[in-house]
C-alpha cells in the first residue's frame, strides 16, 4: 500500500523517495492480498451465488456444499490473479498521481488530494480489470459448467464477442463503482485508522479495523450495483440487453423489492474482512522489515 497507518507523513515521505522501500511495500501488498484471497473466496463465491439466484444463505451455502470441496475453489484463478496485480497497481498509481497532485496542486485543500488520487486509480484499475471480474463471474456460474467447462474455453468464447459484450460486458458500472470506491477508500483509510490509534488500538488492530470499516462503507451502498454487474456478466450469449433494460430485468426479477436487491448484502460485512486481513499482514510485514 502506497500509506502505512503506523508511519508519520514526514517519516512517509522519505520511504516513498527509497526504492526498496517501494519494492518491499509491493511484495508485501502481493503476500497480504494472494493469503487474502485464498482465505475469503469462498465467502465471496457464497455472496455472487446469492446475487446471481436471489437465494438465501443456507440454500446457497447447501448448493456450494453439495458441488463438493474440488468446485469450491472453481473460479478463484482470476480473483486470485486480479487482486494481487490490483493491490500492486491500485497503491502503487495513487501514490504517484497523489505525488504529482501535491507537487501541481495550489488550490485544493490538502485532505482531497488522496480521494482525487483514488478516484484516478479506480478508472484505471476498471480499465484494466473488468476483463478479469467478467472471466471469474463466468466461471462462478454454475451454469456454464458444461457449455463452458474450461478458463481456455471460456477465453475464446469471449474473444468471438464483441468488447462491450465480451471481455468488457458491463463497463459502466464497474467504472463508476471503482472510481467511487478508490476515492473514498483513499480519502477516509488515513483519518479512520488515526481515530482508531487514538482510542488506544495497537498498530495491527488499528489496521484491520480501519480496513474493515472503510470497505464496509464503499461496499454496502452500491451493493446493488455489484449485483447488476454479477447478473450481467455471468452469462455469455444470451439476449445481449444495454445496462438499462439490464437494470429493469434485473429489478422486476427481485420483484421491485430492495430487500430482495439486497439479498447475499449482509456477508459483504463478512467479505470486508478480507481487507481487514490485507492490512494487518500487510502493515506486520512492514513492521518486521523497519
Amino acid at each position: 500500500m502506497g500509506w502505512s497507518p503506523a508511519t508519520s507523513d514526514k517519516e512517509q515521505d522519505q520511504k516513498d523517495a527509497d526504492p526498496t522501500d517501494q519494492l518491499h511495500r509491493y511484495k508485501h501488498s502481493l503476500i497480504s492480498s494472494l493469503t487474502s484471497v485464498m482465505v475469503t473466496f469462498p465467502i465471496y463465491k457464497t455472496v455472487f451465488r446469492q446475487q446471481l439466484h436471489s437465494s438465501g444463505v443456507r440454500e446457497t451455502v447447501a448448493q456450494l456444499n453439495k458441488e463438493g470441496p474440488l468446485k469450491l475453489y472453481r473460479g478463484v484463478a482470476p480473483p486470485l490473479l486480479m487482486k494481487t496485480l490490483n493491490g500492486t497497481l491500485l497503491f502503487g498509481l495513487q501514490g504517484t498521481l497523489l505525488q504529482q497532485l501535491s507537487r501541481a496542486n495550489s488550490i485544493l485543500p490538502e485532505m482531497v488530494l488522496p480521494a482525487l488520487a483514488g478516484l484516478g486509480a479506480g478508472v484505471v484499475e476498471a480499465l484494466i480489470f473488468t476483463p478479469f471480474e467478467r472471466v471469474q463471474n463466468i466461471l462462478q456460474n454454475s451454469g456454464n459448467d458444461r457449455s463452458l467447462p474450461t478458463l481456455r474455453s471460456i477465453l475464446v468464447r469471449l474473444r468471438s464477442e464483441n468488447l462491450a459484450h465480451g471481455f468488457y460486458r458491463a463497463f459502466l458500472p464497474i467504472l463508476a463503482r471503482s472510481a467511487l470506491g478508490s476515492s473514498l477508500y483513499f480519502g477516509l483509510i488515513k483519518p479512520v485508522s488515526s481515530a482508531l490509534r487514538e482510542q488506544g488500538l495497537p498498530r495491527v488492530a488499528s489496521s484491520f479495523f480501519s480496513g474493515v470499516i472503510v470497505s464496509m462503507v464503499i461496499s454496502l451502498p452500491p451493493y446493488p450495483m455489484s449485483v447488476l454487474v454479477a447478473n450481467m456478466q455471468a452469462k455469455v450469449g444470451e439476449e445481449k440487453l444495454g445496462l438499462r433494460a439490464s437494470a429493469q430485468k434485473l429489478w422486476r426479477a427481485r420483484q421491485c423489492s430492495l430487500i430482495l436487491l439486497y439479498r447475499g448484502g449482509s456477508l459483504v460485512i463478512l467479505r470486508s474482512i478480507s481487507w481487514g486481513i490485507t492490512s494487518a499482514i500487510y502493515d506486520h510485514l512492514e513492521n518486521r522489515t523497519n
